[in-house]
């Protein structure tokens, strides 16, 4: 979906073809758009794309964006960029000399792929981190979102993948929490019953949604896509048991046919699941904030808050080859390009990041989870507005009156367990290539429906991935 404020239209062209126009903007070096610009030369005015294009969202930055413009002085156009179309875009105004100053919500992957297309200003990212002090953000979030010592981009805010389950089945049916590969496969073949599946999880082969859902098994289980030494790790034992769990779950233990981001919340929320695997976004529409994905239970009728009562979340879970609990996540960032007006760049950024910070947040707590706890002055100022700050759309109540401390504090801690494939090892790229590209769900839609075994499927995947990472040298 397209959400742009004064922006012409970009048509989405295939990763390869991004990776075509990448090569162009760096053999033709500054005169393509990578020269900096620098403070020296500002004009007041900076252009800043957000990720965060839904309307409600672009509102709100709209907003914060005015309180900057009104204490700095500085003019800021505001431009909604979706998400899948931002590789394309970001090389397109680069050969055209005409990056922005900068990028808000910017995954991982793609903070990677800018660094590796020499595309953004480390070192104005870097001044920002040690002005508001290192020690104020998550750890893993930094590491995650650096190169080594160098800071790629400044961490804003994440959201993780959970596993939601029914309490109330598991307790009637003597089932512990989900936590381990062995108690969600027993829980799934236990409560497939009747009309009730085992678990709702993501197989569309055309969706990064599927990745993100079979990452976050693999890694508990230590599945890598690549080795220390940059080699496609996808088929290895730890991988080939994670795809095998991954094709039990579907093809056995859940809904028919091909399973979506909204099918598999559509099922979980009609009472028709015993598990969904999704992401912290999930959070307020389960607690019947959202008025166009309520909760459609049996019990949900007369009882609203059946469903979030009677649920339980697992942040991390450990699989046989797992040397610790670990999830997938994703961290989101604020970019600032190697064209940017550096002065005022660095005071958006800033601004966003303190100032500003609550608010930004606040448009979406269950999926805006603080990576800075607080300030210098007050460490843990974040964190604790973070807890009150209302959630919901229609409805709008304090996170913390809709769920436990203990379930905001396990939100808190997952964002230092979270990992990534192929990040720690400097494989950004190839990482943004398998998001563009999809070889992990393709073989993921395969296996859900019999069409290949667990083993086939990590051997293709292997194969796929290494054709990409081939690609990319």
């Amino acid at each position: 979906m397209w959400f742009v404020f004064r922006c012409s239209f970009l048509p989405f062209r295939p990763l390869r073809a991004v990776a075509a126009v990448a090569a162009a903007v760096l053999a033709a070096g500054p005169a393509a758009g990578c020269a900096d610009r620098g403070a020296d030369r500002s004009d007041g005015r900076i252009t800043v794309w957000s990720l965060e294009n839904l309307p409600p969202r672009m509102e709100a930055a709209r907003r914060i964006a005015d309180d900057f413009e009104e204490e700095s002085g500085i003019e800021v156009e505001l431009v909604g960029v979706a998400e899948a179309q931002l590789p394309q875009m970001v090389m397109s105004a680069a050969a055209a000399g005409r990056l922005p100053d900068v990028i808000g919500a910017v995954p991982l992957a793609q903070v990677w792929q800018m660094h590796g297309n020499g595309l953004l200003d480390t070192r104005t990212a870097g001044g920002i981190v040690e002005e508001l002090g290192p020690e104020t953000f998550d750890r893993n979030a930094l590491a995650l979102a650096s190169d080594g010592p160098v800071r790629l981009a400044v961490p804003s805010d994440a959201w993780l993948q959970v596993l939601a389950y029914r309490k109330d089945l598991f307790r009637r049916a003597g089932l512990p929490a989900p936590t381990t590969y062995d108690a969600l496969l027993t829980a799934a073949r236990t409560l497939d019953r009747g009309r009730t599946e085992g678990i709702a999880a993501a197989t569309d082969p055309g969706d990064v949604f599927t990745q993100q859902s079979f990452e976050d098994l693999a890694l508990a289980n230590g599945c890598r896509l690549v080795d220390d030494w940059g080699a496609v790790a996808l088929d290895s034992g730890p991988c080939r048991t994670a795809f095998g769990l991954y094709g039990e779950l579907t093809a056995e233990h859940g809904p028919p046919g091909t399973q979506t981001v909204d099918t598999t919340r559509a099922t979980y929320f009609s009472g028709r699941s015993a598990m969904l695997l999704w992401s912290s976004m999930v959070l307020d529409e389960l607690a019947g904030l959202r008025a166009d994905a309520l909760p459609a239970c049996p019990q949900c009728a007369g009882d609203p808050g059946f469903l979030a009562r009677n649920t339980g979340i697992v942040t991390a879970l450990r699989g046989p080859d797992g040397r610790a609990p670990a999830q997938y996540g994703e961290v989101t960032s604020w970019a600032v390009t190697r064209t940017a007006e550096t002065s005022a760049a660095r005071d958006f950024v800033r601004h966003m990041t303190g100032p500003g910070y609550e608010a930004w947040f606040g448009t979406a707590a269950e999926g805006k989870i603080p990576v800075r706890s607080g300030t210098r002055d007050d460490p843990d100022r974040y964190t604790r507005a973070w807890r009150s700050t209302p959630i919901g759309t229609d409805t709008r109540r304090p996170f913390d009156e809709v769920y436990p401390d203990a379930l905001l504090d396990e939100l808190l801690a997952g964002v230092g367990a979270m990992r990534r494939w192929g990040i720690a090892e400097g494989q950004g790229a190839l990482v943004g290539a398998t998001m563009g590209e999809l070889p992990v769900p393709g073989v993921i839609g395969a296996v859900a429906d019999g069409r290949i075994t667990a083993a086939q499927a990590a051997r293709e995947a292997a194969e796929e991935v290494e054709a990409l990472r081939t690609s990319l040298e």
